[in-house]
């Protein structure tokens, strides 16, 4: 029964990781269906705040398509190109198939920036990644950061699914599904594996402890839209929970808010001879999602 499992798992991962004529049609193919499917999961309600919602937030489904494309790649420079266009496809693609049905229109765009420098790396990124192909050492050095991102997140992915049931299971087990075949189809022997397996872990572990139960830095609007002067002050109390500072005037008056640490802050804005009093939380909501809300007091 094992060698068959084995057996089975061996031709699976041949051919995903080999096994597939990577056409140029091939390649836009897969950018255009996998752009469909995400624009599908941003869409529909019953995707919203869940794993597969994901897949145009975060990079673990992209990392998968990626390594499935080098692998199945003759040489460097052709991963490089087939993944960069791959990215120059699917990407933008993603916001056109949502510009009609929402409130943003073709605004939408302006989040495509960040993922278009993302685009640009992946043809150095792809030239290199194209030699875990060898299954050695160098392998899975090369390995290592994708190996350490996917293993942080099925680590805080189990994290929330224990704390908030079933949220996160479906990513936390496709990341960890990812470095189980990733270990399995490009090392060689049992101590690559081994280590590929053991030092992420033990690294994402050791951070999870570390790190702060929270990470806010970003730009409120106050209750009531005050049209705030350059002449306006915080004021907080001896033991604040949050730094809050005054971030913009005028019409868009807004501040920014800074903590690492859920809790409660009382504050005022003092702008000459008015005084506008506020109650800000940073709290975790029912789905584990942090939220920060100001209302007025």
């Amino acid at each position: 029964m094992e060698k068959s499992g084995k057996s089975i798992l061996k031709r699976l991962t041949d051919k995903l990781y080999g096994g597939i004529r990577m056409s140029w049609i091939t390649v836009i193919l897969f950018a255009v269906g996998t752009a469909i499917l995400t624009a599908v999961f941003l869409l529909l309600p019953i995707f919203e705040n869940t794993s597969f919602e994901r897949m145009g937030v975060t990079f673990e489904a992209w990392i998968f398509f990626a390594v499935i494309i080098m692998a199945n790649c003759k040489k460097p420079l052709e991963s490089a190109l087939k993944t960069f266009v791959f990215f120059l496809v699917s990407q933008p693609l993603i916001y056109l198939i949502q510009v009609p049905f929402s409130d943003m229109g073709w605004g939408l765009f302006g989040y495509y920036g960040y993922w278009f420098i993302l685009t640009l790396l992946t043809f150095p990124v792809a030239f290199v990644g194209w030699y875990i192909k060898k299954k050695n050492w160098l392998s899975l050095l090369i390995l290592a950061p994708i190996l350490f991102f996917l293993t942080s997140n099925y680590v805080d992915g189990f994290r929330e699914t224990f704390r908030n049931f079933p949220r996160l299971l479906v990513m936390a087990v496709f990341c960890l599904a990812q470095v189980l075949l990733c270990l399995y189809a490009f090392t060689s022997n049992r101590w690559q594996k081994l280590l590929g397996l053991i030092v992420p872990l033990a690294a994402a572990v050791l951070i999870l402890f570390i790190r702060p139960q929270v990470d806010i830095n970003g730009t409120q609007f106050l209750p009531g839209d005050p049209v705030l002067t350059e002449n306006a002050v915080v004021i907080t109390g001896d033991d604040p929970a949050a730094v809050i500072t005054i971030e913009h005037t005028g019409e868009d008056s807004m501040v920014r808010v800074q903590t690492k640490k859920f809790g409660v802050t009382d504050f005022s804005i003092q702008d000459g001879g008015t005084e506008y009093r506020y109650t800000l939380e940073v709290y975790e909501d029912d789905a584990g999602y942090t939220q920060v809300r100001i209302t007025e007091r």
